[in-house]
């Protein structure tokens, strides 16, 4: 069982649903990652999507492409992220990191070399943004084989044998974006994102995490009621991008903002 099948069942069996929280790697500085990712955990984190900085993101608002360019500016490279990892490893054996990001530099990596290093710094998971299921013949091959969960992204406008089809290639858990646009440009609706998360239930066995929208305690409740766990990006980013002048106001700031919804998440198993 992989590190993220392994969390995602206790915390099923607890009752408990998992708060997922998104940064981006290297911002505002490479030195500070590791640092605000067991921030993250302190706060309640079971999970950490770390985002690999690209120059074209382009499932991603304002506020994560402003957190790219912060991050590129200082020379973040995938194998810089993979060695944050590495790191956060040293002192954190048990929380699951997933790398979320674009197929370019993986790519120019070397799929094969990509995969050994991420499994060697102890990355659980890929999320590729911008690979479907059905153009990962190459890549799905070398993540199974190193028992790397890899994550793929369900739409509201995602058919039902679309859904199935992308559960027969995933592992760990399946992402559902709540909104139809990029993240950080739309209000929640919680009672769609209840009827659709209920139904893909219906058709897949993989827990659902659903992102984009969730942006205080009350938001995440309300999803974290219908799902498995919940995504939280870009207000944490935007949180990063006006305290990045202080670390230490900006680790309290990421706590009070992460810490209502770990309890708020927590008050659903009472």
């Amino acid at each position: 069982m992989s590190r993220i099948a392994g969390v995602l069942k206790t915390l099923k069996g607890q009752g408990r649903k998992a708060l997922i929280p998104y940064i981006t790697a290297g911002d505002p500085h490479p030195d500070l990652t590791v640092e605000l990712m067991h921030t993250l955990v302190g706060a309640g984190a079971d999970i950490i999507e770390l985002g690999v900085p690209f120059s074209d993101p382009m499932a991603d608002g304002p506020v994560i492409q402003l957190a790219c360019e912060r991050a590129l500016i200082h020379g973040t490279s995938l194998r810089q992220v993979i060695g944050m990892v590495k790191e956060f490893r040293r002192t954190d054996k048990d929380t699951p990191v997933v790398l979320m990001g674009y197929l370019n530099p993986m790519e120019a990596m070397g799929f094969e070399t990509f995969a050994d290093a991420a499994v060697d710094a102890g990355v659980d998971g890929i999320l590729t943004v911008d690979l479907p299921p059905e153009e990962a013949d190459e890549v799905a091959p070398l993540f199974t084989q190193r028992e790397l969960d890899a994550i793929f992204l369900l739409a509201p406008t995602t058919t039902d044998d679309r859904i199935r089809a992308i559960s027969e290639h995933s592992s760990g858990y399946v992402y559902y974006v709540s909104v139809k646009g990029v993240t950080g440009s739309a209000k929640i609706n919680v009672e769609e994102v209840a009827s659709k998360v209920a139904h893909i239930h219906e058709l897949t066995a993989l827990p659902v995490g659903v992102g984009f929208g969730i942006r205080d305690a009350e938001t995440a409740a309300a999803v974290g009621r219908v799902s498995d766990g919940v995504i939280v990006g870009s207000v944490l980013v935007d949180t990063i991008a006006r305290n990045q002048a202080d670390i230490d106001q900006l680790k309290r700031a990421l706590t009070d903002l992460l810490h209502p919804m770990r309890e708020a998440l927590d008050s659903l198993a009472s």
